[in-house]
């Protein structure tokens, strides 16, 4: 006891600055998760009282079809846009490592659709490419081809929405590009002398090298696709359709927490998207000592 106060009694300056960060800690972060987690065992509407009722928030999930539609549309985009994000920024970060002149302004250029990509305005406009006489049926019809609402359609809709995901490829280039530029040299020059062709050298020492870089920038898509809203929000206009083919996970939870004001449901669906996160991230953590080198 002695010692903590003698902790406190040398520290209460460094804690007087830090207050603020406390407060918004508690305030803003701790207590309305703290709050989620107790609404997620009650029945709430925002309008009355709590009323606790145990586990039946949870039970009652695997018996919502929409809520199982949710989850099967929500991983079937994470299948899909996570893979296909981090080839397509590896892709373009291989082409910008080639001491390409101008190389700044490319990977700027190549940046800004991940400031804007996940705004409502490129939703908006991503909804106008896909629709009926948007820019891509013009492309189609120039060539003689007929084309489709691919918003509108349920096979197709999802797949418009996995596109804008890989679009937004600019964070995890950079990253990319910034591993790439670490590999040492001698290594390439190494292997050419010994004769090995540049897949040969992709293979043996960019992949491996970049594995960590791989690493981090996959479970930093993989939390980002779980979390993504905003384009399916827009371009279905918040109903998840065509026959719910865009119902992203989140979207459900937006659906029963502020349009059906089941708040208590709404918590329980968070709550376990939050584990779920945690779960894969760990699993993902857990195999990594397999396939992450490190070169110390």
């Amino acid at each position: 006891m002695n010692a903590i106060k003698t902790f406190c009694k040398n520290n209460w300056v460094g804690y007087l600055f830090i207050t603020p960060w406390l407060a918004g800690l508690i305030g803003l972060s701790a207590f309305p998760m703290g709050f989620s987690l107790y609404l997620a065992f009650t029945k709430y509407d925002l309008f009355s009282a709590p009323k606790w009722i145990g586990l039946a928030n949870f039970i009652e999930m695997f018996h919502d079809k929409k809520y199982m539609t949710s989850v099967s549309v929500t991983l079937k985009y994470v299948f899909f846009s996570v893979p296909l994000a981090l080839a397509f920024a590896l892709s373009i970060a291989l082409l910008l490592n080639r001491g390409i002149r101008g190389l700044r302004v490319y990977r700027a250029i190549y940046y800004v659709p991940s400031l804007f990509g996940g705004s409502v305005a490129i939703a908006l406009l991503w909804r106008q490419i896909f629709g009926g006489d948007g820019l891509i049926n013009g492309i189609l019809r120039s060539f003689g081809q007929e084309g489709m609402n691919w918003i509108a359609t349920p096979s197709t809709a999802l797949y418009t929405l996995v596109i804008l995901a890989v679009w937004q490829f600019g964070s995890s280039m950079v990253i990319f590009l910034a591993g790439l530029k670490q590999i040492p040299g001698d290594l390439y020059e190494s292997a050419t002398i010994d004769g090995a062709g540049r897949m040969r050298q992709f293979t043996s020492i960019t992949f491996p090298m970049l594995t960590p870089i791989i690493f981090f920038n996959l479970v930093m898509q993989i939390i980002h696709a779980f979390q993504a809203f905003t384009s399916a929000y827009i371009v279905s206009g918040g109903s998840g359709g065509p026959l719910n083919s865009t119902l992203y996970y989140t979207l459900y939870l937006y659906q029963k927490g502020f349009a059906q004001f089941e708040m208590g449901y709404a918590a329980a669906m968070a709550w376990l998207l939050l584990l779920t996160i945690a779960l894969i991230t760990s699993l993902i953590f857990v195999t990594s000592g397999k396939w992450v080198y490190y070169q110390e």
